[in-house]
């Protein structure tokens, strides 16, 4: 915005005694990193070029500066590095020049160290004070068992962080704990708060709790001495920056809230363990080693490279399409990999995992956000993971993974498939298969390692699991609190995490088929001090420690050893899993026991996929078409967007009002039990006075209230157009409660907050006509006001103050008070009927004369009644939605709606760069302040690249103009198969080309670049273009009309469809002046098929 003002940085390298061979540099962080590998060995270092010198939007950015020197025998020279931070890009450039000089990098350093003197003075402390405070620290930022509480405290522990804010701790600063009970050693609480001083004028917030424990009766003596200590010393309040101290009497503190306390606390200190500085040096004692591995014989590597399947569907030189689509095939290993990660997401409604093409994954419980059971990375380039599987040579100590990550020899096979992945691979004379699948209801997870013996003679093998505990949202904040200990009666290795509140009885597992293993539940153990996932510690030890409980930094490991006869087989079957208590945990784990179980498991995976995704299959003469309907659209709308709600590039977690009931929509022929279930879930989120939630998190609905002008009438919309599609009305007599919470404040954008059901309820119906009404609140042109941002969230300064109108909006709900109106006959409501129609009738006339532009529709007026999306400005001079919804919403007038788009095809088509635009121009220098989508880089994602939703509206809106070849080639424009099938296409794309991406982007040197993939409501959208729009297919309760908008080539479309269980097999064959239907063989008459005993069955299943 045009209050807000980004600071510039500058990295400068300086060397002193020498002159560079050469100097270079590098900003790209992909380019310096390398796919798939580490800082540890950068590509850029492995061989002696210069760096890139790439610069400008490269999208992951890094500061590196390279200089090339000869260092003479003898010889010294130095290297300074300075890296500052400025407001403006002039005042950097001037840092820059003034800190080439050698002198005056010198004086910094200087002056830094008088600066120092100045602090310490401060707060009254010595250099060798300063020196233990920052040891401290250390133990602040990284825990330290030697100065946490004993583990037998923290287990006692069954209290949140919320516990904490009776004493107005929040909890979300980092705590160190004072325990003082004799007013003699009063110097040590001097020195705490001159610590807590310190470390908050360095910019480490703590909060410093000292609990007065003075036995007798001079308590308050001791009291007094600690408040006078705070109020006479130079502590930084609470207004200035944030890190608190709190003084609490220990006779005021329940037990369970002193155990809390402790268990919480980063650092314990107490005046009956001698000075700071021996409390600070103290070590934990050290456990004795375990013996290092010694090999029984050599080894002898034998790393055979298969060669790629090149007869896949679609092969581009790393991958394509199984025969059947049903599988998306890569051939990885050495410098061939994907450019970006290409992954799978497996997941039921309460459980899944994101797995990789390298087999990196993270997994999740209930909500992929706020409880993951392993770490979400969100790093494409080194694409790591909390999860790793692999294989020792017992006789050898080789070991290796049996997919490309951790440890990557040779080549990998990964087969991503409906519900399950696997990797083949082939060493150390082993052949491995991993199958990894998530049950089809239970919340657990396995990975299959199936071994074949090629070796030539027996061996003696181990298999290894290892996993990194989260249970919260990010690890750094949950793992101090994750408790762990072995299950007696299953074997399995269990964690759970009492201080997470909202989650605080869940219990997560790692479970082995063998009653013989070996365990740890230590991740400093199992890595080694500064290890590595490519090369932990453990796999170079003989046996796992068994180490188990608190205090510890958790994982769990598990290792099961055995022999394998030349040419024999052997399965190893890890089990993930989660649970909402130890009860059920067990209980699951006993109910998946065994080789059988897991078979039994994964067959119900692919049985349960086969029947999700059959609804509609076609024959078209474009098998890229085919593919994506059979199968993949529909996969990822219910495995990414409805149940896991997360992807690679956003792990949200939450439910957005608006993006899960347009996913539902693509349901409606499937699994229309989807759609009516997720429209009363949305209208259980709708405040009592007619606006909802925009996201809110499961399970106990913590969420975001806004201004949001679009979110509540999607509910509505979806409704109409479910009622429609099934003829269930009786979803609109289901009673839901609603919300109740404060309002927003003026001038309050939004709050983030947990609100209680509302003793009012409803019935749908009634919340539908609640959200209307919502929306029927205009501005001076009588359209819709937009609130902070409507469809396009970026535009959230374009009605800030209240006034702002969305000429999109109006299209949409002029579109939803049709289709209600309907409805309101149905539930003969004909007084709401009149009110539908008359707002509609009175909508569309303010739009044509308000919101035609000339040759387009405006997309809106800003708070001050400027246009946005008009001729008139330099940038956003046309926006796409406002054009196609002219046309899908039917309130445009016919003449103006072909010109406008006409315009949208000459401004926001680029086919020389395969994209839609959503706008053209960018936003980028000029006044106008539309909101946080000016923040985007120019042709990225909103900001004028491909927004692919919004691309398919516009295929849609010609696709209702008939225009059946513009329909067909845009439709193949925006196919992200047709983004993949060469070598050149996939490191342009870079992104999986079997699921939609969000975005394109459109600006150099990225065009043509997918954006974030999987997660995005795009795939809903583009199965309802390709079977509604495109192939005409539209379901009105048991009836079914065809009216295809295909290519004058195609000859004929074949189509399976099922309908209440029944299989009916379509072929629509086109000729000149239409088309015929034909119904199992049978031409029928006209283009709609009556679904009734009467009607042929392919076959009854």
């Amino acid at each position: 915005s045009k209050e807000e003002h980004p600071p510039w940085m500058f990295h400068l390298v300086k060397v002193s005694g020498t002159k560079p061979v050469s100097v270079s540099y590098e900003t790209n962080r992909s380019l310096f990193i390398g796919r798939g590998q580490s800082i540890v060995n950068p590509a850029a270092l492995q061989g002696d070029q210069p760096l890139s010198g790439s610069n400008g939007s490269v999208l992951d950015p890094i500061a590196a500066v390279q200089h090339q020197l000869v260092l003479e025998p003898g010889a010294t020279i130095t290297v300074d590095v300075v890296t500052g931070i400025a407001p403006t890009r002039e005042v950097n450039r001037l840092l820059v020049d003034k800190y080439q000089d050698k002198h005056l990098r010198d004086r910094a350093f200087e002056l830094s160290w008088t600066q120092s003197q100045v602090v310490l003075r401060q707060i009254g402390a010595t250099e060798s004070d300063a020196e233990l405070y920052g040891r401290l620290a250390g133990s602040i930022l990284y825990a330290n068992p030697a100065l946490r509480a004993p583990a037998n405290v923290v287990l006692k522990n069954q209290r949140g962080q919320s516990a904490l804010w009776a004493y107005s701790i929040s909890g979300d600063l980092p705590i160190v704990l004072l325990r003082t009970s004799d007013s003699e050693n009063i110097a040590l609480a001097k020195q705490m708060v001159k610590a807590q001083a310190y470390w908050n004028l360095k910019g480490l917030a703590v909060d410093l709790v000292i609990i007065n424990e003075d036995p007798g009766g001079y308590r308050q003596v001791l009291q007094d001495q600690i408040q006078g200590l705070i109020a006479g010393g130079t502590t930084i309040t609470a207004s200035e920056k944030p890190g608190r101290i709190f003084v609490r009497p220990v006779d005021q503190i329940p037990a369970e809230d002193l155990i809390l306390l402790q268990t919480v606390a980063r650092a314990i200190i107490s005046d009956t363990r001698g000075s700071l500085a021996e409390q600070v040096q103290k070590k934990k004692t050290a456990t004795p080693a375990i013996a290092k591995f010694e090999a029984l014989q050599s080894a002898e590597s034998v790393i055979p490279i298969t060669e790629p399947d090149t007869s896949l569907q679609f092969f581009n030189g790393i991958g394509g399409f199984s025969k059947d689509g049903r599988e998306y095939v890569i051939h990885s290993g050495g410098k061939k990999q994907t450019p970006l990660p290409w992954v799978n997401i497996i997941a039921n409604p309460t459980f899944g995992t994101l797995v990789s093409e390298r087999g990196s994954s993270y997994t999740w419980f209930e909500n992929a956000y706020e409880f993951r059971l392993s770490p979400w990375h969100n790093d494409p380039v080194i694409d790591g993971s909390g999860e790793a599987f692999y294989l020792r040579d017992e006789e050898t100590g080789t070991f290796w993974s049996p997919m490309p990550y951790p440890v990557n020899n040779g080549t990998y096979t990964t087969r991503h498939g409906f519900g399950y992945t696997e990797i083949e691979h082939h060493e150390e004379g082993i052949h491995s298969l991993v199958t990894l699948y998530v049950d089809v209801e239970a919340s657990i997870k396995f990975i299959t390692i199936n071994l074949r013996n090629t070796s030539g003679r027996p061996r003696k093998l181990s298999a290894t699991g290892y996993v990194e505990w989260v249970l919260g949202s990010q690890r750094p904040k949950s793992s101090f609190h994750v408790i762990t200990e072995l299950e007696s009666n299953t074997g399995a290795l269990m964690a759970r995490n009492p201080y997470n509140s909202e989650f605080n009885n869940r219990v997560a597992f790692l479970d082995v088929d063998d009653t013989k293993f070996e365990y740890t539940a230590d991740r400093t153990e199992f890595l080694g001090r500064h290890g590595t996932m490519k090369n932990p510690d453990a796999m170079t030890r003989v046996h796992l420690s068994g180490k188990t409980g608190a205090c510890l930094d958790p994982c769990a490991a598990l290792r099961v050893e055995f022999e394998l006869e030349n040419e024999a087989e052997h399965t190893v079957t890890f089990r993930l899993g989660a649970a909402k208590d130890m009860r059920e945990a067990i209980a699951l784990i006993k109910q998946f026991e065994g080789p059988q179980a897991a078979a039994n498991a994964f067959e119900k995976v692919n049985i349960f996929w086969r029947k999700s995704l059959r609804a509609i299959e076609v024959e078209t003469p474009d098998q890229a078409i085919n593919i994506l309907v059979n199968g993949w659209l529909e996969y990822q709308i219910l495995s990414s967007r409805l149940w896991g709600r997360t992807g690679l590039y956003q792990s949200g977690g939450a439910f957005g009002f608006r993006d899960q009931l347009q996913d539902v929509l693509a349901l409606m022929h499937s699994q229309p039990g989807l759609t009516r279930k997720q429209l009363l879930l949305c209208a259980s989120r709708q405040f009592k006075e007619g606006d909802v939630q925009h996201w809110w998190h499961p399970p106990i609905g913590r969420g975001v209230r806004t201004m949001c002008s679009d979110d509540y009438l999607w509910l509505p919309y979806v409704a109409s157009r479910y009622v429609n599609t099934t003829h269930d009305t009786g979803v609109l007599e289901e009673v839901v409660p609603f919300l109740q919470g404060r309002l927003l404040n003026v001038g309050e954008e939004s709050y983030y907050d947990l609100p209680v059901v509302s003793d009012q309820h409803a019935t749908l119906y009634e919340h539908c006509k609640t959200a209307i009404r919502m929306g029927l609140k205009m501005g001076e042109h009588g359209l819709p006001l937009i609130g902070s941002g409507d469809w396009n969230d970026g535009m959230n300064l374009v009605g800030i103050h209240g006034r702002g109108e969305s000429v999109w909006l109006a299209f949409f709900l002029y579109d939803i008070l049709n289709r209600f109106e309907k409805i309101a006959v149905i539930r003969n409501d004909h007084e709401f009927a009149q009110v539908c129609r008359k707002e509609a009738h009175a909508l569309k006339e303010n739009i044509n004369r308000h919101a035609w532009d000339g040759k387009w529709y405006m997309r809106a007026y800003f708070d001050d009644g400027s246009p946005l999306g008009s001729h008139l400005n330099r940038e956003c001079m046309i926006d796409a939605i406002a054009q196609s919804w002219s046309v899908i919403s039917g309130a445009g007038e016919p003449d103006r709606v072909r010109t406008a788009m006409q315009s949208a095809s000459q401004h926001l088509i680029n086919r020389e760069k395969g994209l839609i635009q959503l706008l053209e121009p960018p936003f980028d220098s000029s006044d106008m302040d539309p909101g946080y989508i000016k923040g985007y880089v120019p042709g990225v994602r909103e900001n004028g690249g491909q927004y692919t939703h919004a691309a398919i509206w516009m295929v849609m809106a010609f696709a209702a103009l008939d225009e059946r070849e513009r329909v067909y080639e845009l439709l193949s424009l925006i196919n992200p198969i047709n983004h993949g099938k060469t070598p050149e296409d996939v490191s342009t794309y870079k992104v999986e080309p079997y699921v939609m991406a969000a975005d394109v982007y459109g600006v150099t040197p990225h065009t043509g670049r997918g954006g974030w993939t999987w997660y995005t409501g795009s795939a809903g959208w583009m199965y309802q273009l390709i079977t509604e729009s495109f192939l005409g297919i539209k379901r009105i309760g048991n009836t079914l009309v065809l009216q295809p908008r295909i290519p004058a080539a195609w000859k004929s479309v074949k189509i399976t469809y099922t309908l209440f269980q029944n299989s009916y097999r379509i072929e629509v064959i086109q000729h000149e002046g239409g088309f015929t239907v034909h119904v199992n063989g049978r031409e029928i008459s006209g283009d709609t098929i009556v679904f009734d005993e009467h009607t042929p069955i392919l076959n009854d299943n």
